[in-house]
């Protein structure tokens, strides 16, 4: 039994335990030969047996000890049978550092700043350079694998899953290996992986920077990985730069040859969009001279959690560097040491951009060409997949209306309020009651055909709720507060690209109506969108829902707790009836299959 005071082969004294995984745990221990601190990672002791583990367990220790960068931790021994209390445990020594995992970050902070997330991709994507440059691919790269130094540099920690191009017969047949949040299409289907392979996870890590949340979450790993096959991704908020947008999605590609040919490729193409202005924004009038260079992520521990500013909403947390403070003890495995490369000193002047907490969608979709059971664990030697067991509950799963402060990047920077704070969550079609259709296209057809179908575009800053504009001797006090203006479009919300070709206001008691229902189409992708847009209740989590069946297809729905939106919900449906509606403020609509064109 591994407990604080034992001591590995007479050297390695262990003193605190700070993480453990699928493969064992890590201790922050001491070097009693060379007095130093280090951190070990010893193998289970019900794993010792495992001659397929060993092998793995060796196989890291390895590939680690041949890499050398300040991003990748640096391995200094490896020890086998060491005796301890009747078990012979293997262990591996390396560097310890004080940090946090990017994933405490991101669950602290509600979501990272343009400057601070390109930072993230520029330094993991050259640590990752090096070693697919060595013939490794790492295969678990995610927020929980990626520590932040308190000098801001980026370690990629954890190599305990990754494979050498020299290495065969490590796994079980068909098993898949990895984290299902931030796998790669080719790697869920057990199909050869490569360094395009770690380029899509790292897009999602991007992706989970700037929006809080991974690009695909679901009930279980099945569930996310199918979308991973055949899903789209919600759109990135309106406010990230659309180079940078453009970075994310490129490294997310389905197939592997539409992304990035080399994680060196995609750092300088991370640190060529770090110059790129906020969305929508004039250009600045200058910039100070060392703007083409990334900035480093957050420097110190993440915040604790505490009430919110006065300025900022409950739920919608600031975004940009938070105060230096005190490291908590573990934070992972250490990193090697080096200087920042060129331009890459500490980063003071990061812009900020819109918060918006994850809307926490949850679709149902089908797995396709994928057939065996889900084996969670590591265990496994039948088909399926073997995700590592910690992340299921671990912080790279977006957390429900994060509530933290950090100090705000410049002064007079508040947070502006973002979308939904809840957890969407699967929904049946909501229970029917009065809705006015007020946009209906001449043509029954998912595509916008015409005047009818653009001028049901909503205004730019957001929708006016229905009923604002009647005789003022009607409006009482609860109406004036029902009738708040949505700082959204369903046009932001869908994304880019999508024009609003049918609408449905929500009819509520006493004639104030509490949203409307959106329907929406993407001409380039012949893609639908539903999102209903509240009017009462503006900025506060109430109950709203969206949902978009594509005939012949499971529905997919959107329902939680939201502050301005719920949704949005995606589907291709060129040529296919849909079904679309919605639901907030005890009001809803639903459609019948129609728009078939």
């Amino acid at each position: 039994m591994l407990s604080a005071g034992v001591v590995l082969s007479g050297r390695y004294q262990l003193n605190e335990r700070v993480a453990a995984g699928g493969m064992g745990e890590v201790w922050r221990c001491t070097d009693v030969l060379l007095r130093r601190e280090v951190a070990v990672k010893v193998l289970l002791p019900s794993l010792i047996s495992d001659a397929e583990f060993i092998a793995r367990f060796r196989t890291e220790a390895r590939m680690m000890a041949a890499l050398r960068h300040q991003g990748i931790v640096q391995v200094y021994d490896y020890g086998e049978e060491a005796e301890v209390g009747g078990d012979r445990l293997d262990y591996l020594v390396m560097e310890y550092i004080e940090g946090a995992p990017l994933s405490q970050w991101i669950k602290s902070m509600g979501r990272l700043g343009v400057a601070e997330t390109l930072s993230v991709v520029t330094q993991a994507a050259q640590a990752l350079h090096v070693a697919h440059s060595a013939g490794i691919v790492h295969r678990d790269v995610k927020p929980s694998n990626l520590l932040v130094r308190p000098d801001g540099v980026i370690v990629l920690v954890d190599f305990g899953v990754a494979r050498s191009a020299d290495v065969t017969g490590l796994t079980g047949t068909n098993v898949v290996l990895g984290t299902a949040h931030y796998m790669a299409p080719e790697q869920a289907t057990g199909q050869p992986v490569s360094a395009e392979t770690d380029i899509y996870a790292l897009g999602a890590v991007a992706y989970c920077c700037l929006t809080g949340r991974p690009p695909f979450i679901g009930d279980n790993p099945l569930h996310v990985v199918a979308q991973h096959l055949q899903g789209e991704p919600p759109a990135l908020p309106p406010e990230i730069p659309a180079p940078v947008a453009a970075l994310v999605a490129r490294a997310l590609a389905k197939d592997p040859a539409g992304r990035y040919p080399s994680a060196a490729v995609f750092a300088e193409a991370a640190r060529a969009a770090q110059s790129s202005p906020p969305a929508g924004s004039a250009p600045m009038a200058s910039a100070p001279a060392a703007s083409a260079s990334v900035g480093n992520p957050p420097v110190g521990n993440p915040p604790a959690a505490s009430p919110p500013a006065a300025s900022a909403p409950v739920g919608n947390p600031p975004v940009g560097n938070p105060p230096v403070g005190n490291q908590p003890p573990g934070g992972g495995a250490g990193v090697a040491h080096g200087a920042f490369d060129a331009g890459y000193g500490p980063f003071a002047n990061s812009p900020r951009i819109v918060p918006t907490p994850p809307n926490n969608r949850r679709r149902k979709l089908v797995l396709a060409g994928v057939a065996g059971a889900v084996v969670i664990g590591l265990a496994s030697t039948a088909v399926g997949f073997a995700f590592t067991s910690a992340e299921a509950q671990s912080s790279d799963r977006p957390a429900a209306a994060p509530s933290v402060g950090a100090a705000p990047l410049s002064p007079g920077s508040g947070p502006v309020p973002g979308p939904g704070s809840g957890t969407g969550t699967e929904a049946g079609e909501p229970a029917a009651s009065a809705a006015t259709r007020t946009a209906k296209p001449a043509k029954t057809s998912a595509k916008p055909t015409g005047p009818a179908a653009t001028g049901t575009t909503p205004p730019a800053g957001g929708p006016t709720a229905p009923g604002s504009s009647g005789p003022a001797a009607t409006a009482t006090k609860t109406t004036e507060a029902a009738t708040q203006k949505n700082p959204y479009t369903a046009a932001q919300a869908c994304g880019s690209g999508y024009q609003v070709i049918d609408s449905a206001t929500l009819s509520g008691s006493g004639g104030a109506s509490p949203g409307k229902v959106y329907l929406l189409y993407h001409s380039g992708t012949g893609a639908n969108c539903t999102v209903t847009l509240k009017s009462t209740a503006v900025g506060t989590a109430t109950t709203a829902s969206a949902y978009l069946e594509v005939k012949g297809s499971a529905r997919a729905t959107d329902s939680g707790s939201f502050k301005y939106y719920a949704g949005p919900v995606r589907a291709k449906a060129a040529g296919v009836c849909v079904k679309w509606g919605g639901s907030t403020g005890g009001a809803s609509y639903n459609s019948p299959f129609e728009h078939c064109d």
